[in-house]
């Protein structure tokens, strides 16, 4: 049994190195079906069920003082991209569509858990704030909100299970709803000049310096020291059961994140690789105090989530009716939402490869709203739990 810090967290880089590169060398199937993300989750977790390493007072300082440490810093690094000037030329209508579908998801949790809370543990509204944090913005989001609300471990494996099954359906669906555009758009009354007159105002967002070890270490140095700066404007701030000291940490580095999106910083290359490094670790940290005995409402979770989905779905299609909204922006802003970066570009070039600019930016908005969104609704769902 493990019980030195170093071992503990070595093990976790390992098996995220190795589950990466193995994605990365060989494209088996089954990464179509799980992403690396969750199969590092399910392979940490099995070890600490096996008990590898021990739950002793060190082995949880260890975690306590990475997860502090990392996640701020992710959050920082990861809106260094989503530039609020570029989000604005999407225009008004673009923006409308995106943020009804945003409002739908959020909807669709509400409902969703006062119908199915009471066959969840007490702590479950805490995964489902951090699912509705992923699905209006990214993985990034969810580990953000689980750090916030301190969200136990056996609830976290039932979400990533929930975000994978559900979002790889619904991935699946847009895309066989790509050949019915035309028709949709005929039922609905929809203007597509708009989506043309958008995508040549675009551009996507290079950076204009290669990574480098300057790039890399700057860029490092600087989140820890938003991390810190977060935490001591944070102990000048009023708590709340909710509203806790961590949680201002995180908000705060939300909000230097999109401040940083808007000066040269954001050019500065090498943000996207390091976030994603601290992604992969603090979601292996979590599985490491999780256990699969502990996931028997894995199912429950599953169907919850098809629920949510439904509901923003016929939200979606009663506003397309209403505002007269094409199939391409109703499932582009849907994607944005539910798959983020890696899948809206996807969708949207499945229209046409002009739109990819429009699948990118309109994903990084969802960075930018998807940890205030899910904590908001984090506290709706708290209080229907009671």
């Amino acid at each position: 049994m493990i019980e030195n810090s170093f071992h503990y967290i070595a093990i976790l880089i390992m098996i995220i190195g190795s589950v990466v590169w193995i994605e990365k060398k060989y494209p088996l199937k089954i990464f179509h079906i799980l992403p690396s993300i969750v199969i590092v989750y399910a392979l940490v977790m099995l070890i600490a069920t096996l008990g590898v390493w021990s739950k002793s007072e060190n082995i949880e300082n260890t975690y306590n003082t990475f997860k502090d440490a990392l996640l701020p810093a992710m959050i920082f690094l990861m809106l260094l991209n989503a530039d609020m000037r570029s989000i604005a030329k999407l225009g008004k209508k673009m923006i409308f569509t995106f943020l009804l579908a945003t409002l739908s998801i959020m909807l669709g949790f509400i409902l969703s858990f006062s119908i199915f809370h009471n066959l969840l543990s007490n702590d479950a509204w805490m995964g489902f704030a951090a699912l509705c944090g992923s699905w209006i913005g990214g993985t990034g989001n969810m580990m953000a909100i689980a750090g916030a609300l301190n969200v136990p471990s056996d609830i976290m494996g039932n979400i990533l299970i929930t975000d994978s099954i559900n979002y790889t359906l619904w991935v699946m669906l847009l895309l066989s709803l790509v050949p019915f555009g035309h028709k949709f758009n005929t039922w609905s009354n929809a203007d597509t000049s708009i989506i043309d007159d958008v995508a040549k105002k675009l551009n996507t967002n290079i950076q204009n310096e290669e990574i480098s070890t300057a790039s890399i270490l700057f860029l490092l140095g600087l989140s820890f020291f938003v991390n810190i700066s977060s935490d001591i404007i944070s102990s000048y701030l009023p708590t709340t059961k909710f509203l806790s000291h961590y949680t201002w940490i995180v908000l705060l580095s939300t909000f230097f994140g999109v401040m940083g999106a808007m000066t040269p910083v954001s050019k500065v290359a090498g943000s996207n690789i390091i976030s994603s490094m601290m992604l992969y670790l603090l979601v292996a940290l979590m599985a490491s105090r999780a256990d699969f005995s502990q996931m028997s409402q894995a199912p429950i979770f599953i169907i919850a989530g098809f629920t949510v989905l439904l509901v923003h779905f016929i939200c979606m299609i009663i506003f397309a009716k209403i505002f007269k909204l094409d199939l391409f922006s109703l499932g582009v802003s849907s994607l944005a939402n539910i798959g983020g970066v890696a899948s809206a570009p996807i969708l949207a070039s499945a229209y046409s490869k002009a739109l990819v600019p429009i699948g990118v930016i309109m994903a990084l908005m969802g960075y930018i709203l998807g940890t205030a969104g899910g904590l908001g609704v984090g506290i709706i769902l708290e209080a229907i739990a009671k």
